[in-house]
């Protein structure tokens, strides 16, 4: 595994890391046992970058990385996030970017990690009732304090960007990028080119449609969060199909499999790309390790491009799509 700077941070991580959301929530049954193998057999084969939430099981997840690493905390970089407000039983309660909240969220998600420093801590969404130099200036002061070591943003619009980053550097920006999600290009994109701040690319299969194992919305356990999503519902669905079949057909032959042709896409766009796919299987894990090997000519990046510009639906809800680019 190649492992490259973080921007301009001095936190070397691997190329390809890890997105635990689906071990601790949301894409239907969780394994903790499992979970924590396949975080083990992450770090043996070169990942060291894991990126999780606090919202991700309602703390469960930051409890799973205490479990998977509190012995092995020197060769793991975790970057966590705060934002979605829950209540003691699990329930949404909204985007919370009080400074209060922020300063609350890190004590607590410092306890769940039993760390004293987190490596890199996300804003996970804008809260539109809070001026984001509030939220980011308390996120600053966890830096002064010696509790966080870098921060990030995730899924902000290019105009938040430039205002966090004049107060702080911006490590890194978390969005959503992938072959079938490219709107960030003409968003925050370019503003983190122009000012040297990474992304780290989450769902870069797309929550698993691009990896070619999933071939109906019956396929998903009834409460899968993808039931929800506009490009997985039926019409959809079966549109998406089409287009997958596209890919698959460039992934045979080049004698790859689709997912390593999705992250091999990202990972072409640039070393600034880090996309963290999730997976609660080692047999998918070490596939898409071996994407770091794959290289695509420039044919091949624009004709996987062209193909996903015609993807169908939404890749949130009309709700969810509300929070994002603020």
């Amino acid at each position: 595994m190649i492992k490259k700077r973080l921007g301009n941070t001095d936190l070397y991580v691997s190329r390809i890391g890890l997105g635990t959301m689906g071990m601790s929530e949301f894409y239907g049954p969780t394994d903790e046992a499992e979970a924590v193998k396949t975080l083990h057999a992450a770090l043996e084969h070169g990942i060291n970058f894991f990126d999780g939430a606090d919202m991700y099981g309602n703390g469960k997840n930051e409890e799973l990385f205490k479990k998977a690493f509190s012995d092995r905390w020197d060769k793991v970089i975790v970057g966590t996030k705060f934002g979605f407000e829950r209540d003691e039983n699990g329930a949404m309660l909204g985007i919370n970017g009080r400074p209060e909240y922020v300063k609350k969220s890190c004590e607590r998600s410092l306890k769940l990690l039993g760390k004293d420093m987190i490596d890199l801590y996300y804003m996970h969404r804008v809260d539109p009732g809070t001026p984001v130099e509030e939220t980011f200036g308390a996120m600053c002061e966890l830096v002064k304090e010696g509790k966080v070591r870098y921060l990030g943003l995730s899924e902000p619009s290019g105009n938040t960007i430039r205002k966090a980053n004049s107060m702080h550097h911006v490590a890194a920006v978390e969005s959503e990028y992938s072959i079938w999600s490219t709107d960030i290009e003409n968003t925050s994109l370019p503003v983190m080119r122009e000012l040297g701040i990474p992304l780290v690319a989450y769902s870069p299969l797309g929550r698993g449609f691009l990896t070619g194992k999933i071939k109906s919305y019956d396929d998903f356990a009834p409460d899968d969060y993808r039931r929800s999503l506009p490009r997985f519902q039926k019409n959809n669905f079966e549109k998406n199909l089409v287009l997958l079949k596209e890919v698959e057909e460039i992934a045979k032959a080049k004698s790859v499999t689709p997912s390593q042709l999705a992250l091999a896409w990202i990972l072409n766009r640039g070393n600034d790309f880090f996309p963290i796919p999730g997976t609660t299987k080692i047999k998918n894990l070490l596939e898409n390790i071996d994407a770091i090997n794959i290289t695509l000519t420039e044919e091949e990046t624009g004709k996987l491009k062209s193909i996903m510009d015609s993807i169908s639906g939404e890749r949130y809800t009309a709700g969810e799509m509300k929070g994002i680019n603020l």
